[in-house]
């Protein structure tokens, strides 16, 4: 964990279910121990509009909202909300997982705006981060038969990159107080597809 704080940014669109992730990473956060802190902002309150998650884990009490430029790793649902998340809140020494998949806005489906190159988003982000990791977050959750289980695939993927030092048993725990039966076995066949994609 780089230093006394980690600042991570869960950021995304309505439904995609990123808050409920933000929620399983602070959830084991607590549980190991840490302090932390967060705090939601959402943009059209429905459907489709963006919402993003603080999360700060540290040793110490802090305010709930990351200051501009200093999240230490962002978990990006929708690949232009991670690019405007790391544009306000990114670094050099920001670590970025995104799923590749978009999630086309409203004035794209009506051929009014144009989304932008994922290729070239991509490297744009990895050529202003620490580091990248470009998943396919949406082909994984369909693979393992949960295709509404992208948020399971890239909470899983942010565990493995090992930036928090929580062991993998600690979020199983907190999943299986959140679910039960088939949906826990999916939901876990989801996170362990994330953790495997990027350890």
């Amino acid at each position: 964990m780089p230093g006394k704080v980690l600042n991570i940014i869960v950021t995304g669109v309505g439904g995609q279910g990123n808050v409920l992730a933000s929620q399983i990473i602070a959830t084991a956060a607590v549980e190991s121990g840490y302090q932390v802190s967060v705090g939601e902002t959402f943009g059209a309150s429905q459907r489709g509009g963006s919402v993003m998650s603080h999360v700060r884990v540290s040793q110490e009490k802090l305010g709930p909202l990351i200051p501009r430029g200093e999240a230490d790793f962002i978990l990006g649902f929708e690949p232009l909300e991670t690019l405007r998340t790391f544009r306000e809140y990114g670094s050099q020494k920001t670590q970025v997982i995104m799923n590749v998949r978009p999630n086309y806005p409203l004035g794209v489906l009506l051929n009014e705006d144009k989304y932008p190159d994922i290729p070239e988003l991509t490297e744009n982000i990895r050529a202003n981060s620490e580091r990248v990791w470009a998943l396919a977050a949406t082909d994984l959750a369909v693979s393992v038969g949960v295709p509404v289980g992208t948020n399971m695939v890239m909470t899983g993927a942010f565990v493995g990159t090992h930036i928090l030092p929580i062991g993998l048993e600690t979020y199983e725990a907190v999943l299986e107080g959140l679910f039960t039966g088939e949906i826990l076995r999916l939901n876990l066949a989801a996170f362990q597809a994330g953790f495997k994609a990027v350890s």
